[in-house]
């Protein structure tokens, strides 16, 4: 029997496949995406840290914190050193006025004792049986003026010996309660400054000074040029809460420092040394005038014109020139 040969137009049949390949291929897919996605989150950079721009603010914000508190430090202690001092002055008044009592008291005793406990002595026995006309009247009358004249003078000083008692005693309580305060307040301070000194670890190190004071022109008198010549020779020195200088300040201390220089007293506390200056509009202020900051005024500055100041900033800056347009300006005082 003759073979038949194969009919080329029959339809061919495609080869079979293993059983499942689509499933490995979806899964080949899945183990590909999830491979990518991985790649990508290796790739993604981790969380940035913090820049030493973001760090400075961070530090701002806290230091808007703790400077009034400092300057409401610097403020009780110049209550303090004020009042210390008062009270200094009442002990050395008291110690005559206290003496002059004693024998004030002491002389209006004998009289007591002679005339009122023993009786009359030899001389008042011959006073009464003396018979001129008018001794014996006249005498009396001299003895009594002479024990209300020691009256007199011994309620006198004792009126004045316990009012300076009394203001003492103003005086020393009032001392005992800014004591209490001034510990409050280094405590309050101690607690801020600790934030301030882990913030202001991350940041680093820098040996770059300052830029210098720009040249002042035009004329000032010769305190306020004083004064800018102190200040600005500061410039580069730390920062240091309540230091008055010679080699660091903080910012009422450059000022009292500077001014000081110029024969000038300014108390250690911004609010005093707004209000002993006289006011100064902004379009009026000129080199060497105060410019205060923000509504409680905890922030001063030495004006040096054109929109610069020369200021103790804060922990970790250095005194340095800046714009005043950083801060918000509460106003200038001329303290000459």
């Amino acid at each position: 029997m003759a073979t038949m040969p194969p009919d080329r137009h029959a339809p061919s049949h495609p080869p079979l496949r293993p059983i499942g390949a689509r499933r490995v291929v979806r899964r080949l897919l899945t183990l590909v995406a999830a491979v990518a996605v991985g790649a990508g989150l290796l790739a993604a950079p981790a969380h940035a840290a913090p820049s030493v721009d973001e760090i400075d603010r961070q530090i701002d914000k806290q230091w808007e914190q703790l400077e009034p508190t400092i300057e409401n430090y610097n403020k009780v202690r110049a209550q303090l050193k004020v009042n210390k001092k008062k009270s200094a002055d009442l002990e050395k008044k008291m110690v005559p006025l206290e003496l002059e009592s004693a024998l004030a008291m002491s002389r209006v005793g004998d009289i007591a004792a002679r005339y009122y406990m023993t009786g009359p002595s030899q001389e008042i026995g011959a006073l009464l049986v003396n018979t001129k006309p008018g001794t014996l009247g006249e005498q009396l009358v001299i003895l009594d003026r002479l024990a209300e004249q020691q009256r007199k003078q011994v309620a006198g000083v004792l009126a004045i010996r316990d009012k300076y008692n009394a203001q003492k005693q103003k005086l020393d309580k009032l001392i005992e309660t800014q004591a209490k305060q001034a510990d409050e307040l280094a405590a309050k301070k101690k607690h801020i400054d600790a934030e301030i000194k882990r913030l202001t670890a991350l940041l680093p190190v820098s040996s770059v000074r300052p830029a210098n004071c720009p040249k002042i022109d035009g004329v000032l008198s010769k305190a306020a040029r004083t004064a800018i010549t102190t200040a600005c020779a500061q410039v580069g020195d730390p920062y240091v809460w309540g230091a008055t200088g010679p080699n660091s300040f903080d910012c009422s201390g450059l000022t009292q420092y500077a001014y000081k220089a110029a024969g000038i007293y300014l108390t250690h506390f911004t609010g005093a040394q707004w209000r002993e200056g006289k006011a100064v509009s902004r379009s009026e202020a000129r080199p060497g005038d105060l410019v205060f900051f923000y509504g409680d005024l905890h922030h001063v500055g030495l004006y040096l014109g054109n929109g610069l100041m020369v200021h103790a900033p804060r922990t970790g800056k250095p005194v340095q020139v800046s714009s005043i347009s950083y801060q918000p300006v509460a106003g200038f005082r001329r303290p000459y």
